[in-house]
């Protein structure tokens, strides 16, 4: 049986946690612009991009991929996500360094919120396998 993880379903989960991130980040610069960087809808698209990237990477041709496939595959993307974070983040307050603080903080804010939404993802997936597969086993 195939183990292939859908990657559609992640795009549109992501996508559908980004619109309502995009929505509250809108909402807290329109309730306190001075508490907010106003390059805060970017740091949501960056976000989105690359945790589409990342999961990319993690699930692209799982078919057959053992555990330690996969595990390599999800430290490889951590590697990449946590990097490029760090060079956008490094460039912005270079060019930017008014917004630095501002900017910061709400990167770093959405860098968790983002990493907490795709691990719960990953995770609920991999629980979804293993259930399958067992239940395939025990129909055998």
């Amino acid at each position: 049986m195939s183990k292939k993880i859908p990657i559609k379903k992640f795009s549109l989960r992501i996508l559908i946690f980004s619109i309502v991130i995009a929505g509250l980040a809108a909402l807290f610069q329109w309730l306190v612009p001075a508490y907010t960087s106003p390059a805060l809808p970017f740091i949501v698209l960056f976000f989105f991009v690359i945790t589409l990237f990342t999961i990319f990477i993690v699930l692209r041709d799982d078919q057959g991929k053992d555990g330690q496939r996969f595990v390599s595959g999800y430290l490889l993307s951590r590697i990449i996500k946590l990097f490029s974070c760090l060079l956008f983040l490094f460039l912005y307050i270079l060019i930017n360094r008014q917004d630095a603080w501002k900017f910061g903080i709400s990167f770093i804010i959405l860098y968790f919120l983002f990493s907490i939404f795709e691990v719960i993802l990953l995770r609920k997936e991999s629980n979804d396998i293993t259930q399958r597969s067992q239940s395939t086993e025990e129909t055998k």
